[in-house]
This record gives C-alpha cells, structure tokens and sequence, in this order.
C-alpha cells in the first residue's frame, strides 16, 4: 500500500489506516478477542500500518487489544491514542489538565505494551484548560520521549491555530466523507496552510456508505447509530440518494461503493489517510481495494457535480455530543 506523510514533522503512514474503536466499543457487542487480533494482525499483512485507538474506547480494553495484537511488530506500525475524558470515560466531563494529559500517557503505554505512543491526540477539545497548556504538556511528553507526534480532533481552525503555535500538530482527526463535507469549508485549507495531516474518521459514514444500511436496518441495542439523527429511518430513507450515486459509480468501475467513497476521500488532498473501521475480514480486504482505486480528474468532476445536487438530511451527533465539537 501506499505511504503518505501527515504534517511537516515526517510521520509515515500507510493512505489507509485502521480504525479499532469498533472491535471493542459503539457499535454493539464487542468482537471475540483472538477475531480481533486476527483482524488487526491482518490488516498489517496487507500493508496497513496505521492503528488509531483511545483511552476511552472500552474505556481501556482497545488499547489492551491493540497492544497484544500490535507487539509482534511494534517498530513497524503507527499508533495513534487519545486523552481528554475525565477517567478516560467518554460518557463523563472533559479533562485535559496536565495532570490528566500526564496519567493517560503512563497508563496508555503500560496498555499498548510500548514505551512510545507515534501520535497522540486530543480526543476533544477541553474549553476549561487553554489550549496553549495542553500542546506545552505534550511538547514535554515529545521531549522525554513518551509521544512522537501531537494530534487533535474535531477542533476548530482556531483551536489548531493555538496548538500549532506552541507544538506543531501533525494530524488533525474530524469527521469527513461523501456524507459529511463540513471540513472542506474551513478545515482543509488552514491544515494545507500550516502543513498539517487529515485523518477522516468515519469515512464510510459509520457503515452508511457500503450500501448495508437501507431504512430497514435494526440497530444492536447498544449501537450509538441509535441515537445520531442522521440515522433516523426517515433521513436514512432520505440519504439513500448518496448511496445511490455510490453504486452507480461502483458499477461503472467495477468496484463496490465503500471503494469510491474511500477513494473518493483519497483524492482530495495528498494529506488525507482515512480510518475505516470493520469487524469482519472481507470488509477489510475491500476497504483495502479502495486505496488503489483511482479516479481520474473527470471522475471526480462528475461526482462534485452529483455531490452539489443532493442534500444530506439530519444532525450527525444528537445535542449532548454535538456540543463538544468544533471547539
């Protein structure tokens, strides 16, 4: 697979890396661990080399999964966690004091079995500690030699300002595909401007974009696709005309619609190295297809076209979530 670099410090990674929230956390029943292992050990073999986890995923048991599955070829690969969750539990305050920032570090390395994180990012940005506090904590974290690379997620252009200033940030972490485009408007260009990285997560559109979700679908009890707006059954019928663009387009060049989509994001800019996450195999190997899909500029011009005549219809996070967004 091909190799692309996030921001000006040289952090390598393969185009596509491996989201693992979804192995442990989110998306139902957690998977059996030795699937898991198999998986995260696949994706390796076949060229990925970019595994993104978090303290709160779990909370702690996909770092766990990620250190045991990962040790083998430690050297090799990328991993990139996260901080910022009172107590590392997602569904409590923020906290991105020092402190915090400091605890998480010892314990995510205790968890991922190393004694180095290649990217550590802010999970969300903390409005109570100043940003400038937070980049100078993981600047000290780069010197001692803890953490590589500084990342944030889903922070506002103005926040990325601030981090940048006092420790360059390598790779910004959002929301971004075929079914959620916000980023283009004011993200994408300060990161090309300060030379920053883009790591889209949820580039299928939490599973929306392969066509496997129709306005049929029934959710596992503890999916969160349950509570986001978007996937009401009346706006998952009223999406459907993306994914419809998707597998007319997937039939022209004989590939499925995840592939376009994520080839689609692929092409937008050479910074970009999407994130899919899946539980089964044959969704990894055809994720993988996607990477070496090409779209020539006329492909892309049409879609842009399609893409500007479709409306995408309800919130992506229900309130309580979407306040602790575009800080």
């Amino acid at each position: 697979m091909q190799k692309r670099i996030l921001g000006n410090q040289g952090l390598e990674v393969s185009a596509l890396g491996l989201g693992c929230m979804g192995l442990s956390f989110g998306y139902g029943p957690a998977t059996e661990k030795q699937e898991a292992i198999k998986l995260i050990r696949t994706a390796f073999e076949k060229g990925i080399t970019f595994f993104d986890t978090a303290e709160c995923y779990g909370p702690f048991t996909n770092e766990e999964l990620l250190g045991e599955a990962l040790q083998p070829f430690r050297n090799d690969v990328v991993i990139a966690t996260k901080f910022g969750f009172q107590d590392g539990d997602s569904s409590k305050g923020l906290d991105s004091s020092p402190e915090r920032i400091r605890k998480v570090v010892e314990d995510s390395l205790k968890r991922l079995k190393t004694d180095y994180i290649d990217l550590f990012y802010q999970h969300r940005v903390d409005p109570n500690i100043p940003m400038e506090d937070v980049a100078g904590t993981v600047k000290e974290l780069i010197n001692e030699g803890k953490v590589k690379h500084f990342g944030l997620s889903e922070a506002s252009a103005e926040s990325i300002r601030k981090a940048h200033a006092v420790q360059p940030v390598s790779a910004l972490q959002s929301e971004y595909s075929m079914f959620f485009r916000d980023a283009e408007k004011e993200i994408i260009p300060t990161l090309e401007e300060l030379g920053i990285g883009f790591v889209p997560f949820s580039p299928l559109g939490k599973g929306f974009l392969t066509g496997a979700v129709t306005e049929q679908t029934q959710f596992d009890k503890n999916d969160f696709r349950n509570i986001v707006p978007r996937f009401s059954e009346d706006n998952r019928k009223a999406n459907l005309a993306l994914v419809d663009l998707l597998k007319t387009i997937a039939a022209e060049k004989e590939a499925t619609p995840a592939q376009i989509a994520l080839a689609w994001l692929l092409a937008q800019k050479p910074f970009i190295a999407p994130i899919p996450g899946t539980t089964k195999l044959h969704r990894l190997e055809e994720n993988i297809g996607g990477a070496s899909l090409e779209l020539s500029s006329d492909d892309l011009s049409k879609i842009a076209q399609s893409l500007s005549q479709i409306e995408i219809v309800g919130e992506r996070y229900p309130q309580h979530l979407q306040s602790r967004v575009g800080k």
